[in-house]
């Protein structure tokens, strides 16, 4: 049944909003008529996204588009919210938790619809429910909406359906979100202090530059006195931010463009740059540990719902964040292939430390391969959780000295000429 997204007007001219499934544009207004709403916009919705307007004049009373007119000069026009990822990863554990409950898949789907305040997650999980309404299974109608349900969303539920514990594997995924936002905030958080500092820091030696030295050295011009070589840089510095500012920026946009370019669309480019961003100091360990604790608990989690070993590596290559981890990833996949164990190509690839290594082998001996990952990987949120203390506390005093010595430099080169003329009179 399709879905309508519709902007319509209350009994009192408030605007309102929502999603409506119906057979007909016209069974929408009709559906909408009955509920008291005169519709002003009316859009098919499909996955996610408006598939074609509809006219809210077809079909409808002259009177009807009055009233609509009269209504809009009442009332404003309302956004409808984008998409929020929040909400998924939300609904997913509401999801779990009602499945758990007893209560059927479409009623389970019906509560969150019911309940949603996001305009196209609403409408997404409409299509959802109407798809599984039709037989299609729950993990075909996810893989229909790839912007909103990753691969490992969408076989961590196929699963979940084969073992028959769909509610356990919505209430992992619910954790393993959970998880991976809480480290994504940790390692931002720490970032955001330095990228604030050096943020500043551009912006008020480029103000000093272009607005506050040019004068200021002007002045000292005029007096006609040999200027020190310091001042003569600064000047010589000043009038190429002044002059050459956008030329700056063209280089910086051209830069940014071409690594994205090498990073996206080519694969030697990619591994060179993560390989070097690996080796570069404390952030490159920060970087090496974010990816082992995301390929850790993105394969236990997998695992524990019931996907094949060979698939889950496969889906875990793809969320790693990092080329050296992700062929390292593949290598272990391919000789899994072949018949060997996990923990064997895992430390031949030497981009695991060892004790990594070391627990997965024990891990697979004792047969508690998931819960030791899920070990390894707390391990390596603590440790991140440091390494990110750690590259703030580094990163801090650079900036501050970096700074200082750019303003101290400033100051002292407007400083030495008005002392010399001081001592001149």
């Amino acid at each position: 049944m399709p879905i309508f997204e519709y902007k319509a007007f209350t009994a009192d001219g408030a605007t309102k909003t929502g999603v409506v499934d119906a057979d007909t544009p016209r069974a929408a207004r009709q559906r909408l008529r009955r509920d008291n709403l005169m519709v002003s916009e009316l859009s098919e919705m499909r996955g996610g996204k408006r598939a074609k307007t509809v006219s809210a004049s077809a079909g409808a009373p002259k009177a009807d588009n009055l009233l609509v007119r009269l209504l809009r000069q009442r009332a404003g026009a309302t956004t409808p919210s984008g998409k929020n990822l929040e909400f998924v990863a939300a609904a997913t554990r509401q999801l779990g938790t009602l499945l758990g409950a007893g209560i059927p898949l479409i009623e389970s789907l019906r509560a969150l619809i019911e309940q949603a305040d996001n305009r196209r997650a609403e409408t997404v999980f409409r299509e959802v429910r109407e798809r599984v309404s039709q037989g299609v299974s729950m993990a075909d109608a996810l893989a229909e909406h790839t912007g909103w349900f990753s691969d490992l969303y969408v076989n961590m539920v196929r699963a979940g359906q084969a073992t028959g514990n769909l509610d356990v594997v919505f209430t992992r995924l619910a954790d393993y979100l959970q998880a991976q936002r809480a480290l994504r905030r940790k390692v931002v958080s720490a970032l955001t202090y330095p990228a604030m500092m050096i943020a500043i820091g551009v912006i008020v030696v480029s103000i000093l530059m272009t607005l506050v030295v040019p004068k200021i050295t002007g002045m000292l011009m005029d007096t006609g006195q040999t200027l020190p070589t310091p001042t003569r840089v600064l000047i010589a510095v000043s009038n190429g931010f002044k002059d050459y500012w956008w030329l700056g920026l063209l280089a910086i946009a051209a830069v940014s463009f071409v690594f994205e370019r090498i990073y996206k669309h080519s694969e030697t480019g990619r591994l060179t740059i993560d390989r070097n961003l690996l080796r570069l100091p404390v952030i490159g360990d920060l970087l090496r540990k974010q990816a082992i604790a995301r390929f850790t608990h993105t394969l236990s989690t997998l695992l524990q719902s019931g996907v094949p070993v060979v698939s889950s590596l496969e889906i875990t290559r793809n969320v790693v964040g990092n080329r050296v981890i992700a062929d390292a990833t593949e290598h272990i996949r391919v000789r899994i292939l072949e018949g060997t164990d996990i923990s064997t190509p895992l430390r031949a690839t030497g981009a695991f430390p060892a004790v990594v290594g070391y627990m997965v082998s024990v891990g697979e001996q004792s047969g508690e391969l998931e819960q030791m990952l899920d070990r390894i990987g707390a391990a390596y949120d603590e440790e991140i959780q440091i390494a990110t203390e750690r590259l703030t506390s580094v990163l801090e005093p650079i900036m501050i000295v970096i700074l200082a010595v750019v303003v101290g430099y400033i100051v002292i080169s407007i400083v030495l000429p008005i002392l010399k003329v001081g001592q001149i009179q």
